[in-house]
């Protein structure tokens, strides 16, 4: 008879509480559950999600998507994937998003979010964004260059025919709906 080895990854993949909130992910060989987002995260979360989908049509931005990037299972902040790629089905998404955007909290290495990214990164993804809200900097990864800080009135690439904001303007996205 012949054996069935099962990799880490698709062990992972069968837990039962993998989506629960906050979600947990497999990373560098281990299962990891996400931080709770703090209350500005979230806003940043929402704000980016809503900027980004009303201004395109070609990509859609999706909050915690689970994506199958063998042997990982990262669930980013923000997911931007063509419309084209993403499957008629519920469940996971196959494949690395085409642009990722991490919100740092306090709490998370910068380095093990910085190798979600560049594994990402090297599976497809032609954008990549970790935002650090408390020092207000978003580093920009874009295909093999080496990563830009960007801050203040930088203005940040994106995808498609989406307009380029500002770091200044991301970082106000935080900041409670006037009224």
């Amino acid at each position: 008879m012949k054996s069935v080895t099962t990799t880490p990854l698709a062990k992972f993949l069968r837990q039962p509480d993998i989506e629960a909130s906050p979600a947990w992910e497999f990373t560098n060989g281990r299962a990891v559950q996400k931080p709770m987002p703090t209350l500005f995260h979230s806003r940043l979360q929402r704000q980016l999600v809503n900027y980004i989908n009303d201004r395109t049509q070609e990509f859609e931005a999706i909050q915690e998507l689970r994506c199958i990037v063998p042997p990982f299972s990262p669930v980013p902040d923000i997911s931007v994937v063509r419309c084209d790629r993403l499957p008629d089905e519920d469940g996971p998404f196959s494949g690395a998003p085409d642009w990722l955007i991490e919100i740092r909290s306090l709490n998370q290495s910068t380095i093990d979010l910085q190798s979600k990214i560049l594994h990402c990164l090297s599976n497809g993804t032609q954008l990549a964004w970790l935002i650090d809200t408390h020092q207000q900097q978003v580093w920009v990864w874009q295909g093999d260059s080496l990563p830009q800080i960007c801050a203040g009135d930088d203005r940040l690439p994106s995808l498609g025919d989406i307009s380029e904001p500002t770091v200044a303007a991301v970082m106000a996205m935080t900041q409670r709906r006037s009224g």
